[in-house]
């Protein structure tokens, strides 16, 4: 945690300091892998497989509680896992697409931390995403008084990308693979943005998890 992020969890004029112990994170990690041919939450790079590598990055955030969110090839995945200090759930609609997993975590959060003040969203195939890139958002967060902070990368925004809990609401409107880019198009007068190169690198068929490899 930065020394700027402890201060502003710590001030007591700063006026999001109610929530700084009220920011969790959902990772999602509930899908088939369709263009990998093969679930690639658990390809291994440098000694992990990616999703342990996402599970572990985001348990040693700040964020709790750490939700994670899986769906296809269940069993396999939770044994991954199963040994840090997270929340699973399982996404019986993962056939549905992105958002339903994404309802699924705000969902989940939302029942075992009623007074969450936000969330931050992640995925399980950005390799490059360490935990001090993901406390850089809350940081962003208790600066501004936006209510969402993403990252920017590739002259886009997409996560990892925080929500105030009053965005929550907008997911349920969501269907498909509609995700968290299209809320935050949505509220563009309400976004912070962090340059976050490391977020581009993403793994989706067996080309790009070569190209990793390289």
């Amino acid at each position: 945690m930065s020394a700027d992020l402890r201060l502003f969890m710590t001030d007591p004029r700063n006026p999001r300091k109610s929530a700084a112990e009220n920011l969790g994170i959902i990772v999602l990690a509930a899908g088939a892998s369709g263009r990998m041919k093969e679930p690639k939450q658990l390809l291994e790079f440098e000694g992990k497989t990616f999703l342990r590598r996402a599970v572990e990055t985001a348990a040693q955030s700040i964020y709790k509680p750490v939700v994670v969110v899986l769906g296809a090839n269940f069993e396999k995945m939770k044994t991954e896992i199963a040994d840090l200090p997270v929340e699973i759930c399982f996404n019986e609609d993962w056939q549905r697409g992105l958002s339903s997993s994404i309802k699924n975590g705000i969902e989940t959060l939302l029942k075992i931390a009623p007074d969450i003040a936000a969330s931050l969203i992640t995925l399980a195939d950005q390799p490059f995403v360490t935990a001090n890139h993901l406390n850089l958002f809350a940081e962003k967060f208790f600066q501004t008084n936006c209510s969402i902070v993403a990252a920017q990368y590739n002259r886009t925004c997409g996560v990892p990308a925080l929500f105030s809990r009053e965005i929550f609401a907008d997911f349920s409107g969501l269907s498909g693979d509609k995700g968290a880019k299209t809320i935050i198009e949505k509220h563009r007068e309400r976004l912070s943005v962090i340059n976050l190169p490391e977020a581009a690198q993403d793994i989706d068929t067996p080309q790009d998890f070569l190209n990793l490899k390289q």
